[in-house]
């Protein structure tokens, strides 16, 4: 195909002088629909139960201070295999993707074309061809073209808008998954820790029954005890050993679950350090402004409510008339041989305007939608805000009441195993009878189990409170996982 140099110097000089004024009126175009602002929120000035003298671990990887490389490991492993964080990254590729498709338009769009035919008419019953017309005839072309929508109204940069919202809203929702990955990883981790403490109990108190009805039976052989007394020794042993299976089903539950998390197949999960050797990390403190900014949810929300904003804007435009610019070079010639000779250029540019006269309310229907789609998703947003002041109230109160249930149960805990000594040295001397010990022990055991469930749930508690609160650490875990969208960063700005 020819360059330039053969096109017509007029055409060339014409479209010189017009171009400037498109991209004026381009640029000078207004954007119809409002703009965003930030709605204001009214956020209480503290928590109820806040927090005193504790340092802020924004912006670190939490779970490190609970001093447990297994644990450590497990996250990691999770991070970089899991499933659910796997498919939110492919919808931020997939929004990104949507983004340079609708922001297209604001970019002269090329084109080509070509063909080619060959043809013969009929001579049979018609006026005889002249001696100068070829038959058969032959004809080729090729032809490359540009057009340009003209965006003065803002049409297509308020779609570009929402698109863009609507991809770090997608990239708000990957980092939400990574920050529920995380706390369930370590939830379930913690879970699983306190089943081992209470199956070591269990398991103590079997062998603990199984040594009283061993003497029983020894003791009812020569006649020192009653079968009763037997039975009710057995009665003991036997509930120890019903719990032992109850504590192993709720162990492989939690375990095929923190497998599924780590993107495995269902199996065992090694463990680390035990409860009591696990670090106690503190909480974090600091204005609810401050820590739920950055959480997930309502960053989501917000880019949620940006776009439907933008949405308004495009739906408006279409009151609006669309002016569109075209041009084409190329080539026809009747000879493959003569297609690229100058006589065979060809030309062509224009514009052309189309806009609405009556649409029956098609236009304004849509308005009518995104109007009341902004308003949801507004709705949406302070909702989100008030249910994470919410969560940040109820982890910080949860954790509290915790540490106050777990210091009675302890006491509790001290308390039966004083009386389970005492009654079975009055029955050793023969001042009470063994169902005092019996009793005693049927308050022990249940309470162990129960403190070590406590425990457990105390450093739940604390993955809780950094869950609800959200904050930096999540951009650290998210440059642990492997798929990582690249584009979320060039979106940064506007186009």
């Amino acid at each position: 195909m020819k360059t330039n140099r053969n096109c017509n110097p007029e055409a060339m000089t014409d479209m010189r002088r017009l171009l400037p004024i498109f991209y004026i009126l381009l640029l000078t175009g207004c954007m119809v629909g409002p703009n965003y602002t930030r709605p204001a929120i009214h956020s209480p000035e503290t928590y109820r139960y806040e927090v005193k003298e504790a340092r802020d671990t924004a912006n670190t990887i939490w779970w490190e201070q609970f001093q447990d490389p297994t644990l450590n490991e497990l996250i990691l492993e999770a991070l970089r295999n899991n499933r659910d964080v796997k498919i939110a990254a492919a919808a931020v590729e997939q929004a990104a993707g949507i983004l340079i498709q609708v922001r297209s338009p604001l970019f002269p769009q090329a084109s080509y074309n070509g063909s080619a035919a060959r043809q013969r008419l009929s001579e049979e019953n018609a006026t005889p061809l002249s001696s100068s017309i070829p038959n058969p005839q032959e004809a080729y072309q090729i032809f490359a073209g540009a057009t340009w929508e003209v965006d003065l109204w803002g049409r297509v940069r308020r779609l570009s808008e929402a698109a863009r919202a609507d991809l770090l809203s997608t990239e708000e929702a990957r980092r939400g998954a990574i920050l529920s990955l995380v706390a369930l990883v370590a939830t379930n981790y913690f879970q699983l820790c306190g089943l081992d403490e209470q199956l070591a109990i269990a398991r103590k108190n079997l062998a603990s029954y199984g040594e009283s009805v061993r003497l029983f039976e020894l003791q009812f052989k020569y006649g020192q005890v009653s079968r009763m007394t037997v039975e009710q020794a057995r009665t003991r042993y036997e509930t120890a050993a019903a719990t032992i299976p109850q504590i192993e089903s709720q162990m492989v539950q939690i375990e095929n679950a923190l497998s599924v998390l780590l993107g495995r197949n269902p199996g065992p999960v090694s463990r680390g350090r035990t409860l009591g050797e696990l670090a106690l990390p503190e909480v974090p403190e600091g204005l609810p402004s401050q820590l739920l900014a950055d959480r997930p949810d309502i960053m989501q929300a917000e880019q949620n409510l940006i776009a439907a904003n933008a949405q308004i804007g495009a739906a408006r435009a279409l009151y609006f008339p669309t002016i569109s610019l075209t041009t084409g070079y190329g080539q026809a010639s009747g000879h493959l041989s003569d297609l690229f000779k100058s006589p065979t250029r060809t030309w062509t540019y224009g514009g052309t305007i189309t806009g609405p006269i009556f649409t029956a309310g098609a236009i304004s229907g849509q308005v009518k939608q995104a109007e009341a789609a902004h308003q949801a998703a507004l709705l949406t947003y302070e909702r989100s805000i008030q249910n994470a002041f919410s969560d940040v109230e109820n982890a910080l109160s949860a954790r509290t009441k915790i540490i106050d249930q777990l210091q009675a149960q302890k006491r509790l805990v001290d308390a039966a195993g004083e009386y389970t000594r005492l009654s079975t040295l009055l029955y050793d001397g023969g001042y009470a009878p063994y169902s005092t010990v019996l009793q005693a022990q049927e308050q022990l055991f249940p309470a162990q189990l129960n403190y070590a469930m406590y425990r457990a749930s105390l450093f739940t508690s604390l993955v809780n409170i950094y869950k609800a609160m959200g904050g930096g650490w999540v951009t650290a875990a998210d440059k642990l996982t492997e798929a990582r969208n690249k584009d979320a960063d060039t979106v940064k700005k506007k186009p």
